[in-house]
């Protein structure tokens, strides 16, 4: 099924349309960190990454002020289009979404079905003890590479390497994020709903992350019933582009499963 989640907004697509559908949600550095997991699922799924409203350009609407709003919309376009047993794999803020969206259809009859399953990799938005979010907003390049990167010197981007529409869509960004994820990027109730989720679920997780901590992980992981911690060596913040393929031999065999 080709579905827009939400109007109008660009998406990344592969895979079989009569394939089991799978959502991945992308983090603030945008659609193009997912791609590859885009990519890697296609063979067995149909993986659909729209481009959250309000960043790359796009417009957001006035009523998505929050990740619950974003989470809210897109449980909600699921519906619609009579989405089934769903896949929800999030990446940073996108982790996020991914929760706040299994925690609300758990809690509401009327999603009853629609999330099968979720992955999270490295995802923000917990409020834990001891293991408090990096302050996103206060780094610059070198400062995001080194936090978010085993090897820093693969994730920095030299900003005076930008083009003036790359460092608008870039600042643009940023500004969406700080609207919708808020200047901490977490939500202080969300660890304490997440024993609502009610659907097998894999926490995935860069040893060498800096944004949050494999203890923040942990514990994230510890808050969800039943649900598995999987950390992978020799990546940051976003495993699945600093090592792939130790990534896929964690994420797959728990598809496989399903």
């Amino acid at each position: 099924m080709n579905i827009s989640l939400v109007e109008d907004l660009p998406a990344l697509q592969a895979g079989s349309p009569a394939a089991r559908t799978a959502l991945v949600l992308h983090g603030g550095g945008g659609p193009r960190t997912v791609a590859p997991v885009v990519g890697h699922l296609a063979a067995t799924m149909h993986t659909f990454a729209p481009t959250h409203p309000g960043w790359e350009g796009t417009a957001r609407p006035d009523s998505i002020t929050s990740i619950a709003q974003l989470a809210a919309a897109y449980l909600a376009r699921l519906r619609e289009h009579e989405e089934r047993d769903v896949v929800l794999i999030g990446s940073s803020i996108g982790g996020w979404v991914a929760l706040e969206t299994a925690v609300q259809a758990a809690s509401d009859d009327r999603y009853a079905g629609v999330i099968g399953a979720v992955v999270v990799i490295d995802g923000v938005g917990a409020v834990v003890d001891g293991e408090p979010v990096a302050d996103f907003f206060t780094l610059d390049a070198r400062g995001l590479a080194e936090a978010a990167w085993h090897h820093p010197e693969r994730g920095y981007v030299d900003p005076a390497g930008l083009t003036e529409e790359q460092r608008a869509t870039q600042q643009a960004n940023g500004r969406t994020m700080a609207a919708v994820a808020g200047p901490h990027m977490s939500d202080p109730t969300l660890l304490g709903r997440l024993d609502a989720v009610d659907v097998p679920t894999l926490v995935v997780w860069g040893e060498s992350d800096r944004i949050v901590t494999p203890g923040y992980g942990r514990a994230v992981a510890r808050a969800i019933p039943g649900a598995q911690f999987i950390e992978i060596p020799e990546a940051g913040h976003l495993p699945h582009l600093e090592a792939p393929e130790a990534t896929w031999a964690a994420i797959d065999p728990f598809l496989a499963q399903l």
